[in-house]
């Protein structure tokens, strides 16, 4: 028996490379790779428990712990009673929130202040979490010996998941926020909230363990802004529902990047192996791109088959950078009538979210487009496209086949965020943003903006139940 979760999977020290699959040949795949900061369950003693009232609505809840001056907010979701669920629900990215937690790229890579443009600023979480890698590492960070981290999980604490926790990664500008995964999330429930749209919150680990089963019962289903890493499970569940006459609303960036893994024998975990290209601060080695939780190949979808994110949500992942987000323009295709129902009043010459909290802007942090030879249905309607990207963008690793200086915001078409509209069969659509920093846009003047009335129109018609 291991503890803490060392990494299996390993070639051993008789690997041949004749073999590339550990299922396949069990006998080359010995090794076992032990570090010393590997962490699963912290076995913390329990100080108090919270029995949660029955009549707590579904929903985002976080227990508030003083001590003296300090403050924590540990968040955790209720679920829907089964049979009396609304019609729309969240789908909070949890296994992205795994991914991160407790990164410390942003005080331990070399490059961070020339990648986001300014100068790092540290919170006394940074500087905790600097002084105690005791809490374990994220799926950016490397060992200790300088190998790349392939497990993280939720049991320990996660400084990064808390409200006011402010991130390294968001575009700031002139309006920056500091928001990114789960603290960003919060803006769109604030939004949902405010509007009095009636949802539920469900998580990525849910939909994993009950695939379709979970998602059948809603009209609409709402992504959070960086759903990145999606198992087998979540994915085919998602397809499912689409496919089944769902609304899916994928209101983010980089989504459905990488392939990851759940364990059954080790609750709360998840695995990824970054294999071949894509962006990422660490690779694979030869010989173990096949992951140890479930014998499944990893890396990113788009090199599992037919399975790149355009196919699911007719966008993916095209370009990253740190410095400003920008705006939306208006396409040809935004005056078709059948999306007329989304551009109802907003006008023609608008520019669309030109303005926000997420680096001032709604276009912006890490951009998705569509492609229809990476699987964006035929259908697909491009309604608006960012422009005006800086040179601190940059096209993923995955588009440039040979090195060349034409891969930034100024200079080549592919940075640039696709919103795409399409139907899908049994009367459903999707619709999709393709911009990490669109989410914190929708408060902008109290609510009173183009993004915000964008948004709440494609909402209003989603859970209509008028087919598509």
């Amino acid at each position: 028996m291991t503890v803490n979760l060392p990494t299996r999977a390993m070639t051993g020290r008789n690997w041949d490379g004749s073999e590339h699959n550990w299922r396949r040949a069990p006998a080359q795949y010995g090794a076992i790779h032990f570090h010393d900061d590997d962490v699963y369950d912290s076995g913390w003693d329990v100080d108090f428990a919270l029995d949660v009232p029955e009549r707590l609505p579904c929903g985002l809840y976080a227990v508030r712990l003083l001590a003296g001056n300090s403050e924590e907010r540990i968040p955790f979701v209720v679920l829907p009673k089964r049979g009396a669920e609304n019609k729309l629900a969240v789908l909070l990215p949890t296994a992205s929130y795994m991914a991160y937690a407790n990164e410390a790229m942003g005080f331990a890579m070399s490059g961070a202040e020339q990648m986001t443009g300014q100068l790092t600023a540290f919170t006394p979480t940074h500087l905790y979490l600097n002084e105690h890698p005791e809490y374990g590492l994220s799926l950016y960070d490397s060992h200790s010996d300088g190998s790349g981290v392939s497990y993280s999980s939720r049991l320990r604490p996660i400084l990064n998941m808390r409200p006011k926790f402010h991130f390294h990664w968001a575009c700031y500008g002139k309006q920056g926020s500091h928001l990114r995964e789960f603290n960003a999330d919060l803006s769109l429930i604030d939004w949902l909230t405010h509007i009095g749209a009636e949802h539920d919150v469900i998580t990525d680990e849910d939909l994993h363990r009950e695939g379709y089963a979970l998602l059948k019962p809603y009209r609409a289903l709402i992504t959070g802004g960086h759903p990145e890493y999606t198992s087998t499970a979540m994915r085919e569940g998602l397809a499912a529902f689409t496919a089944g006459g769902g609304r899916l609303m994928y209101l983010g960036g980089n989504g459905f990047y990488w392939r990851i893994a759940f364990s059954d024998t080790h609750p709360g975990a998840i695995e990824v192996r970054r294999n071949e290209g894509g962006i990422r601060t660490w690779a694979a080695l030869p010989g173990e791109y096949f992951m140890s939780f479930t014998g499944e190949y990893g890396g990113m979808w788009r090199r599992q088959g037919n399975f790149a994110p355009q196919a699911l949500c007719g966008v993916g992942f095209t370009a990253e950078g740190f410095d400003k987000s920008s705006y939306y323009r208006r396409t040809k295709a935004s005056f078709d009538p059948r999306v007329d129902f989304m551009f109802k009043g907003i006008g023609a010459d608008e520019l669309i979210g030109d303005f926000g909290f997420h680096g001032d802007g709604a276009a912006g942090n890490e951009l998705d487009r569509a492609d229809t030879l990476l699987g964006t249905p035929a259908n697909a309607l491009i309604v608006a496209q960012s422009e005006n990207h800086t040179a601190l963008y940059f096209v993923v690793n995955e588009e440039v086949l040979v090195n060349n200086p034409w891969i930034d915001g100024t200079n080549n078409p592919l940075v640039r965020a696709d919103m795409v509209f399409y139907e899908t069969s049994n009367g459903g659509a999707v619709f999709s943003v393709g911009s990490i920093a669109y989410n914190q846009s929708l408060g902008w003047n109290n609510y009173r903006n183009n993004v915000a009335r964008l948004t709440g129109n494609v909402l209003r018609r989603f859970l209509d139940p008028t087919p598509f």
